[in-house]
């Protein structure tokens, strides 16, 4: 058995059904992903948008495919007729062309809402008084292309535990807040909670991540 089918397994062994592990892909040749689709796995992640299409064109289409990285406005619509959920959304124009780019295709897209809370500037995302204002807004009511299925952040890159901890910690008391003063209606599925990677994902699990982003555990260092 190769090296990503037997990461692959244990990794999937150690966090399901806990959580949903999507296999983040990126840079990494169809041939890798056919791997793990050959054990099972069904749900990818990618950064850049022509790079997942040109793998959704090739591979089954009984795959999930996961936009993690950030999205520019002008290329949702190569990813519109058939990506599953979009993690990076990280401002209103954004979820305002996706919610557009859905209705071109007679699509309803999932999204979760990305929080900054890292204490890296590189980061994207909203604080939580923006999305609560969002969540207000009357614009946002009238979207129905879109589905909010939850919240996802990315912790600092640090070796500081208690850092990541406290990062994850605050990401889930916003996810908890949304959920139990019902800022959304009984439309979106608000039940998401995508945080943790490769070098962080054993603590965002006890914070209560639903959903892993994993990589180099899975297919190995990346060639940039």
């Amino acid at each position: 058995m190769s090296t990503i089918k037997e990461s692959l397994l244990r990794f999937r062994e150690s966090v399901q059904p806990k959580v949903t592990l999507v296999a983040v892909s990126k840079t990494k040749p169809t041939s890798d992903l056919e791997e793990a689709y050959e054990v099972g796995q069904r749900i990818f992640g990618e950064n850049k948008i022509q790079e997942m299409t040109e793998k959704w064109e090739t591979l089954p289409k009984d795959i999930e495919w996961h936009m993690i990285g950030h999205t520019q406005r002008n290329k949702v619509k190569y990813m519109a007729p058939y990506v599953d959920l979009i993690h990076s959304v990280d401002s209103p124009r954004l979820l305002k062309e996706i919610n557009k780019q859905a209705k071109n295709n007679d699509r309803i897209i999932n999204c979760l809402l990305q929080v900054h809370i890292a204490q890296e500037e590189s980061k994207f995302g909203y604080d939580e008084q923006e999305l609560i204002t969002l969540l207000n807004d009357a614009a946002f009511k009238e979207y129905e292309n879109i589905q909010i299925k939850g919240l996802m952040g990315m912790a600092t890159f640090t070796d500081n535990e208690d850092q990541v901890r406290a990062e994850f910690k605050s990401l889930a008391a916003t996810f908890n807040k949304i959920k139990t003063e019902n800022l959304l209606d009984s439309r979106h599925e608000f039940t998401e909670l995508s945080m943790g990677m490769t070098g962080d994902y054993k603590i965002a699990l006890e914070e209560g991540s639903t959903m892993v982003r994993i990589g180099s555990a899975i297919f190995g260092n990346r060639n940039y």
